[in-house]
Parts: C-alpha cells; structure tokens; sequence
C-alpha cells in the first residue's frame, strides 16, 4: 500500500495537490496519511503521465514571458522585432514611448496579443532567478525531523498570552499595553528532550492580519477557549484562519479553575463549529489547562508532539535556507532588523540573501532567548542584521550569491516602482467632473507610522474597519504608511496635503515636533489600540457635515384675503399655533398640498409692523414672491439648523 504523500513526491507535487486531484477521481481519502491500494496509484500515475505528455505537446507555442520593467529595446532584442515595431504598436493603443521607456505591466498587456507576450508574474521571477521551486523533491535521506511550529490563537482575554508565559517561564504578560500582545514573538521551548516552536499572535481583532500570517507559517495551531466564556467571535475567526491554512487545531480549555469554568459547553460550542472532541468521537484534540496554576501544561506540551510524530515534520537542513519572515521593524540601533522563522535549509551568519525587496548579507543573529547565534536551522526562529531595508511580514528570505541577491533586489525594488508610480493616461470632461466630484467629498487624510510593519498593517486594517462602521459619506484615506519614527518627510507630506500625523508605538523628535507645530500638523501618537480607535472614531463624525434639521416654529391659518396698496395681496391670518416670525421660512400648504415655500416678508398686527406674532393672536402675513393666498390655507413658518450629526 501507498500513502498519499508518497505518491504525490513521486509525481513531484504537493500533498494538498495530490488529495485535490484524488478527490476529482472519486476516490475517498482524508489526510495525506491516507493509503491507497496499487491500482489506484497505477491509474493516478498513468493520468499524469498522460497530462504531461500534453502539456509538452502545449508548451512547444508558449508565450514568451516578459518582467515588468523591461525596456522597449530590451523587449526588442528578445523578441527579434525592431524597436520602431514596438513604440508603433504601443502607440495604435495610446501609449507614447522611446526606445529606453520602461513598460509596465499593464502596458505590456496591450501588445501582448501581437507579440505573443506573457508578464511574468512575481512568484515565476521568483522561481526563475532563484534556481529552484519550493516543490523541488528532497531525497528521502536528505530529510531529517524537525521541530514542529506552533501558533497560539483566541479570543481577548481568554489567556493565550499567560498560557505561552507558563510555557516558556517568561513574563510576557507586564511588557504588553493595554492586555494585548503588541508583537508576533516567536519562542523556542524543550518538552522531554524536543523542541517546540511557539509563534504568537495577538488575539484582538483588530489585529486579523498578524494572526492570519501566523496560520501561514504554522503546522499546529492551539486554540485557548476560556472555560467561563466559551466561544467567541475571535475563536470562530480562529478557527476559519486555521482552517483556510490547512493546519490541525489542539483545543486548550483555559481557567478550568474557575468556579464558573464549565468544560463541556466549550466543547459543545466548538462541536458547533466541526471541531468535535476525540471523548466525544471526533478527531480534535481538547486538554483542560489552568494556564494561571499551570494545570494540564504539561498534557498539552505532550499532545503537541503526539500530533508532531502524526504529521512526519521533516526538513532538508543541508542546502541553502529559506525562511519567512515574520515581523520586521527599523531599531535605532541595529538598522532594519526581521525575525526569520527558518524552514529549510541553515541560514549562518555570513550568508547572502534576497528578502521581497531587499538584499542582505547575514552581519549578526539572536535567537529567542537574546542570544547571539552562529547558524539557526529548519523550525528555528532568529533575529537577523544585514538587511538593506525593511521588509514586510511575510516576505520569503532566501539565501543566494551576493551579485545574484543584489540584482534580484534592484529588479524587484523597480517592479514595485512601476507598479505604484501607474501610468498617466487622458481623461474626458465626464471623468474630469467626476473627480472635481469627488474631491468634494470630505476626506480625513492619514499618515500612519508605526514601530514594526505588522503593527502598521494590523492598525490600517483596523480603521478601515472603523470607516466602514462610521458614516459612509467620510473617507479615510491612508496616504502613506511606514515603518519608523515620524520624520520630517512624513510632516511635509501632511502639510502639504492637509493630513494628520498617526504614531503608533513611535514618536517624533523634539525638531520634527516643532516643524509641525509650525506648519500647523497635528501628529498624534498611541500606545494602545482602543484608544487610538476610539479618537480616530470622535475624528471622524467630527468631520460629518452638518445634517440641516427642520424645526417648525409655528402655523397659521388664512381666515380672510385682502389687498393693501403699494403691497399687494396679504393673508389675514389666526395663528393656531407656535408663532410666526418675520424673515423666516413660510410654506404655503392648501389641503395637505405644498403650494410654495419662501420667506415671511411682512408680518402686521393691526397697522403695526411686527417681528413675531403669538399663538392664539390675528396677523396679516406677505410674501414678495407670492400672493395667491385663498381662505384656508395653512401657513408653516419654519427654520433650518444645522445639527452637528
């Protein structure tokens, strides 16, 4: 018999892709654990066999595939045409440019069709310049188990982080502002002579996007519910995160030394949600735990490496590393700095490498514990130096020749130019009124800064949020977002754009803050997300423009109609109630009709000119503007206000 995952390494693909294409052919498997009898792999292997064959046949007129950045006379010589052939068809789709223009993606696309063109997408660059696919088949011998990484998630306050503390000894918990966990830490414990990898997200929700990149680089993922609290939004997001990832969930049923603490409705809410228990007949793990006493850690640690041993973790540790970053930040003394979690190979100090924009070279390593480290291998999390900039979490660190890193990173840092600097195109006089609409809007213009990049991504994510919460007639538009301490840069762009000034867990200098104060920016800065949130909230309906309010102020009705000379036509009126009041709004209502609306010009008691005239009072009433009044006719004297919404 075979198993899945060894089928799939014979046909050079991956697990996730050989279960896909078995579902297709109607065969019942599970896991890549599965095993498969030898007729099946002999059809499996056949079909593929007969794919590729096809797929060759297809790749014989493939289209040439092209960067983005590329010149028009570079595109010219790998084609084989002649520049002028190029800029005239670039030209037939209203795209000016010389032989030295560089061409984007999308300009790219418009000559694809007579070029037999295909833009080269990042992944493939990728691939190309790195020498080698992720999916490239190990030697079994090659492959040797590594420490499995694990991800702690749930909900506020449920004891995640105070879980992690019992775990590594530490005290997390002081350090963090407000009861969150501001930072993806990664942490390496010893349970029984093995190590674990424990990577931390922060369990508020404005925080989704660090907690989802840590289901990406996560094998275990281990759910603390509270006991007394049951599930959550958190837990489902959690869940839905863990699931997307393909990674298996061990449930830790937190504070089971509560007397309110009630074990059994968790795991009946988390049934609810496809997560049955093994006691319950289900296949997810569930340990009790006191994560303040220490009650049941020890059992988890246990259930961890169980799950481990089932999921065969290997690694290749003897060729070139590649690793994902998993926080990055500028430090004032060390430069750009980035916890790696290492995932094949061993990255030592010395190595060159390309991590999403930029090139490096490995000056210095720190493992979790603060300790200067001389090579870090497959599962280990490391804090590397060397790093030509700062980049985003995420981005894939893979070590190469130093000529080889520093060429990828001029073309890929090019890319992203182009890429953001777009192209300037016409517009018609639609369009142009269109935008003269749009910037009528009301616009809350904001520079964010931040002191690493999953902060400054996790914030922007949550006042996108908040807009959406808030009225829709405000935009709030980040115009620039960074990694670093407010600069005088960012003032400049506020003031020259009329933006404010957002620091989270930074600060400006005393320069930088009298330079806004005398440009007149405001820079506001933060150390707690709920408070941020809640002033950018205060922020925002403060902008609202003003709602017009209607308020009645009294009606009157047209008893008898008489002329006056050098006047004209007046409305002899009894005022029913409120009162009238000359210069005010008047509508003209007959039989529940709007007959007009205009202002109250003359307002008389007897031959006096008058400025109000109370309930219960006669009164003549004119209007410039209108005199057609007939005898029972309502009159609504009224005013407009504007109310702050």
């Amino acid at each position: 018999m075979t198993r899945v995952y060894e089928l799939a390494r014979k046909l050079g693909i991956s697990s996730k892709e050989m279960i896909e294409e078995l579902k297709k052919y109607g065969v019942d498997i599970k896991t890549h654990m599965s095993t498969l009898d030898p007729e099946t792999v002999e059809l499996v292997i056949a079909e593929f066999e007969d794919r590729r064959a096809q797929e060759e046949r297809e790749d014989q007129s493939e289209p040439i595939s092209v960067r983005p950045g590329i010149s028009v006379g570079e595109l010219a010589d790998l084609i084989g045409a002649d520049p002028a052939d190029v800029i005239t068809e670039l030209l037939k789709h209203g795209v000016m440019a010389n032989v030295n223009q560089k061409l984007d993606t999308e300009a790219i696309t418009l000559i694809s069709d007579e070029f037999n063109l295909q833009v080269r997408d990042e992944e493939e660059a990728e691939v190309e310049v790195e020498g080698e696919s992720p999916e490239d088949e190990e030697e079994e011998e090659a492959l040797q188990p590594r420490p499995p990484v694990v991800t702690v998630m749930g909900h506020v306050d449920h004891g995640k982080t105070t879980l992690l503390d019992t775990i590594r000894r530490t005290n997390v918990t002081q350090r963090e502002f407000g009861g969150i966990t501001q930072h993806i830490g990664a942490s390496v414990v010893t349970h029984d002579g093995r190590k674990i990898v424990f990577i931390d997200t922060p369990g508020h929700e404005a925080f989704t996007a660090m907690r989802a990149r840590g289901a990406q680089v996560t094998d275990i993922v281990v759910l603390v519910v509270a006991a007394d609290d049951g599930v959550m939004p958190q837990t489902v997001e959690a869940i839905d995160h863990a699931r997307a990832a393909n990674v298996p969930i061990i449930v830790a049923v937190n504070k089971i030394d509560l007397p309110e603490a009630r074990p059994d409705r968790v795991r009946q809410q988390l049934s609810e949600h496809g997560l049955v228990p093994e006691e319950w007949g289900g296949e997810t793990i569930c340990v009790d735990v006191s994560a303040k006493r220490g009650d049941g850690v020890e059992d988890l640690l246990e259930m961890i490496l169980l799950l481990a041993d089932l999921l065969e973790l290997k690694a290749n540790p003897d060729k070139p590393a590649r690793g994902i970053v998993i926080e990055a930040r500028l430090d004032k003394g060390k430069g750009p700095v980035a916890t790696v979690l290492v995932q094949e190979g061993t990255l030592r100090v010395g190595d060159s490498f390309i991590v999403g924009l930029y090139d490096g070279k490995v000056r210095a390593m720190t493992d979790d514990k603060g300790k200067r480290v001389k090579e870090a291998g497959p599962s280990i999390p490391v804090e590397i130096m060397g790093i030509n900039g700062v980049p985003e979490a995420g981005d894939k660190l893979v070590v190469m020749g130093e000529e080889e890193a520093r060429k990828l990173s001029e073309q890929r840092q090019e890319e992203h130019r182009l890429k953001n600097l777009g192209s300037r195109k016409g517009v018609s006089l639609d369009e142009f009124f269109s935008m003269m609409r749009e910037e009528e809007e009301k616009k809350l213009l904001v520079i964010l800064k931040g002191d690493t990049q999953g902060t400054v991504e996790a914030v922007s994510d949550a006042l996108m949020r908040l807009q959406e919460r808030v009225e829709s007639d405000i935009q709030l538009d980040i115009i620039h977002r960074g990694v670093g301490s407010i600069t005088e840069s960012d003032v400049m762009l506020a003031s020259a754009s009329g933006g404010i000034i957002i620091g989270f867990n930074v600060r400006p200098s005393g320069k930088v803050a009298k330079l806004a104060e005398g440009e007149g920016v405001e820079i506001r800065t933060y150390r707690v997300i709920y408070e941020l949130l809640s002033d950018m909230r205060d922020a925002l309906l403060g902008m609202l423009e003003p709602e017009e309010r209607e308020i009645i102020l009294g009606r009157a009705e047209v008893r008898q109609v008489f002329s006056v000379p050098r006047f004209g036509r007046v409305a002899g009126c009894y005022v029913l109630e409120g009162r009238m009041v000359r210069g005010r709004n008047l509508r003209v209502i007959r039989d529940g009709v709007l007959i007009y609306e205009g202002k109250l010009d003359s307002l008389r008691r007897f031959r006096d000119d008058v400025r109000e005239v109370q309930e219960g009072f006669e009164c003549g009433i004119g209007m410039e503007s209108f005199s057609d009044f007939k005898e029972g006719d309502i009159l609504e004297c009224f005013t407009v206000e504007l109310v702050r919404r």
